[in-house]
């Protein structure tokens, strides 16, 4: 087994494709009357027929006369085409709520839509036809997203790694997880059964001789998309622009005027697109017209040669000694804000926000989710008669315990004092409750030594889900109804499990 099959098995839990995405893809592979399928599935949403329709009349397709159906869109730039901007739109959608943390989702979105642009346009003036390569440029870094929703602490570090090294960002990830967003993004779309023109592509667009000969075309001009994004919403693009011209010549013959007409479209294009995305399309514009303002600003600046190398020199020292600052602060940053420090499981603050994403995502889909209230039977006793360090100790331990016996997608966290919330995703009450009592068994025949000496304790558990008749899915109805559940366990003579009553 490679250790990404173990990573995903164990480590990551895989968002399922949006409902609509799935019906877009089945009508798609149906033979027989493709278009009206896709169509009906369209119109179900008209703010997403509405966009789709602005798109094909961008200046993205170019059509001669304006589109005002989905069926002259279909006859004018084909079903393939119509199907991948439908399941862009609704991917992005899908991924815009997605937890942040430190990480910017905008700009994440904004490279890729440039990204998608670019692949759209490269592949035009290089005459390679794929009506594929919009959806593939757009999703071919969303192994970057999926891996920082999953592993928020250990992707900052990469980002830090690659910030202070100087890395790609494929070789900090490898040296993090063992492999890099390709694999990962790869991985994913196999998962959702999206075509091999798509993800071969996306699997390869970092090394295209790689790819299966049928998709190398493709891999290439993602690979040179992702350069000309990177030109657009990364430091240092001039040097970007170079890279750029110097590999689009070398794979495709083009002129430098040419490239440079290519970058220009690609930056006026993208600004359309990212506002039919519904996102900000921040400073983008034609990458002429960058360069335009950066000679007038040089310009005006009175700085000999030598000056400007010195300033550039300090500059560079500053930056790379801020860096390493910002990742150890961001390291200790991380630890303070999401970590309970005497635990080391989630705190009450991480346990809210993780718990109204994960209820949010099984009203989205239909899926059950379950919280359990734990708590510690007479921990006051324990303090007392041990200490406060033993009491410590055994919060710890108890920790230690539940993180081992519950699986790598549930979340433990210390709510506050002796009381620990667990939340346990696509989990219904009849599983919850097994668990449950897994976990009071567990507890009960541990023994556990703390300062040379052997204390047993047992604990209380109260259990709340969506699936219960009755329960309002909410954060604070959840959490009532387990609380409650958990009260009527110490009533009823503690070490127990007891269900909620909505």
């Amino acid at each position: 087994m490679t250790d990404l099959q173990i990573f995903f098995d164990e480590k990551l839990r895989l968002p399922s494709p949006p409902s609509i995405a799935l019906k877009i893809l089945e009508a798609v592979r149906e033979e027989d009357n493709s278009f009206d399928d896709l169509a009906q599935i369209i119109k179900s949403d008209p703010s997403l027929s509405i966009r789709i329709l602005k798109v094909a009349n961008s200046s993205l397709y170019g059509l001669s006369r304006p589109v005002s159906s989905l069926s002259q869109a279909t006859s004018l730039i084909g079903t393939d085409a119509l199907k991948n901007i439908a399941l862009s739109f609704v991917i992005v959608q899908e991924f815009q709520n997605a937890p942040q943390g430190s990480f910017d989702l905008d700009h994440f979105w904004r490279r890729a839509i440039t990204a998608a642009v670019a692949a759209e346009v490269l592949g035009k003036a290089v005459g390679h036809r794929d009506q594929d390569l919009f959806v593939s440029g757009l999703l071919q870094d969303i192994g970057v997203l999926i891996l920082f929703i999953s592993q928020p602490d250990n992707y900052t570090t990469v980002l830090d790694e690659k910030r202070v090294s100087g890395e790609s960002t494929s070789v900090a990830e490898k040296n993090q997880f063992g492999f890099d967003h390709t694999e990962v993004g790869h991985f994913l779309l196999n998962s959702w059964n999206l075509p091999e023109s798509i993800n071969q592509p996306i699997r390869y667009h970092h090394s295209a001789e790689d790819a299966e000969e049928v998709h190398q075309n493709s891999a290439m001009v993602l690979g040179g998309a992702d350069m000309i994004a990177a030109m657009y919403h990364s430091v240092h693009s001039n040097k970007k622009s170079i890279e750029v011209h110097s590999v689009v010549d070398k794979q495709w013959q083009l002129s430098g005027e040419e490239v440079d007409e290519l970058i220009d479209r690609v930056g006026e294009q993208s600004r359309e697109i990212l506002e039919l995305f519904a996102i900000d399309p921040g400073k983008i514009k034609p990458f002429s017209q960058i360069m335009q303002d950066a000679n007038e600003e040089l310009g005006e600046l009175n700085f000999s040669y030598e000056q400007i190398v010195l300033e550039l020199k300090q500059a560079k020292q500053n930056a790379d000694q801020l860096a390493l600052e910002l990742q150890q602060a961001n390291s200790k940053f991380r630890e303070l804000a999401y970590r309970d420090g005497l635990t080391g499981v989630y705190n009450h603050r991480y346990f809210q926000k993780v718990f109204k994403t994960e209820l949010e995502r099984a009203v989205r889909y239909k899926h059950p989710v379950s919280l359990l209230m734990l708590d510690i039977d007479f921990f006051k006793k324990v303090n007392d008669t041990y200490g406060h360090t033993v009491g410590d100790d055994i919060l710890r331990d108890v920790s230690a315990v539940f993180v081992r016996q519950v699986r790598n997608c549930d979340i433990v966290a210390r709510y506050g004092g002796e009381e620990f919330t667990i939340i346990l995703p696509d989990t219904g009450a009849t599983d919850a409750k097994v668990l449950s009592m897994r976990l009071r068994r567990g507890i009960e025949q541990e023994k556990f030594e703390c300062g040379g000496q052997i204390v047993s304790v047992t604990i209380s558990i109260g259990i709340s889900s969506t699936d219960m008749e009755g329960l309002e899915p909410t954060r604070a109805s959840l959490i009532e109804c387990s609380d409650q559940a958990l009260y009527r366990a110490k009533e009823n003579g503690r070490n127990r499990v007891e269900l909620g009553r909505p």
